[in-house]
Parts: structure tokens; C-alpha cells; sequence
């Protein structure tokens, strides 16, 4: 089955091993092909970006997905599974979703699990602060 794409103007997508940039004006795309990476710019996870643990997963996943011999990246997929298990045990249930995926060669599942991730640790991130700011807030109120 064929995949229909729009891109907005300037839009890149990875289509394979490609980068595709459009011009200044929308274009559709028909993509037509069987187990061929395909990651519109919105997904795409830069170095620069991923600074975070589970932003460094996404980010290796991203790798074996488009990578012809995913295999490649697993070292550093594993460690930093193992490291945000050890912070935060409560990911595990996310990550061996990923796992399972990436096991089952189903890449761009994995992918979308491990997009799971990221907001799942943004809002551990975001209650962390909130109490954080409540202690804060506590501290001044009792001086």
C-alpha cells in the first residue's frame, strides 16, 4: 500500500537513507515501497535536541531505524535503557514495549513506543519541578 505525504513548504522527510527538502510551495507525495524508512521532519530527532534520556532513546531508535544493520546502534540503545531504568524504574513498562519492537524488527513501532517515552518522562520531569517549586514556595513561607 502506498503512503500519501503532504509537505508544508521547506518540509524535509527521510526516505530511506534520504533527506528530501520541498521547495516554497506544498507538494504530495506518493511513496510507494515495502519496508522503506520513512520519518517526516516533525518526528525527527536531531542530536541537538535530544537532551534528554529519553529524547538520547528516541534518538537511537530513530538510528536503527533508518540504518540499513540497526544492530549497529543497539550498544548504545542498552545503555541508555539501562540508565533510565536504574533513575526512574517506572519506565520499564515503556521500555520493554520498545524492546519487544525492536526484537520483533518492527522499527517504526519502536519508534512510536519510544515518542511514549519522551512524554511520559516530560511529565515526571514537570511534577519533579512543581514540587520542587512547592518546597521552594514552603521554605519562604516559613521564614
Amino acid at each position: 500500500m502506498a503512503l500519501k505525504v503532504e509537505l508544508k513548504p521547506h518540509e524535509r522527510i527521510i526516505i530511506g537513507s534520504c533527506v528530501v527538502t520541498n521547495t516554497d510551495q506544498r507538494a504530495r507525495l506518493l511513496i510507494d515501497g515495502d519496508k522503506i524508512p520513512i520519518l517526516r521532519e516533525k518526528d525527527i530527532m536531531t542530536p541537538a535536541i535530544a537532551d534528554t534520556p529519553a529524547k538520547l532513546v528516541y534518538l537511537a531508535v530513530q538510528l536503527m531505524y533508518i540504518s540499513p544493520e540497526p544492530q549497529i546502534n543497539h550498544s548504545t540503545y542498552f545503555n541508555l535503557i539501562r540508565d533510565i531504568v536504574t533513575t526512574a524504574p517506572s519506565t520499564w513498562a515503556m521500555i520493554e514495549g520498545i524492546n519487544t519492537n525492536i526484537l520483533s524488527g518492527d522499527m517504526y513501532q519502536a519508534l512510536k513506543a519510544a515518542r511514549k517515552l519522551i512524554d511520559y518522562e516530560k511529565k515526571l520531569l514537570d511534577q519533579n519541578a512543581a514540587r520542587n517549586r512547592d518546597k521552594a514556595e514552603a521554605r519562604r513561607g516559613a521564614a
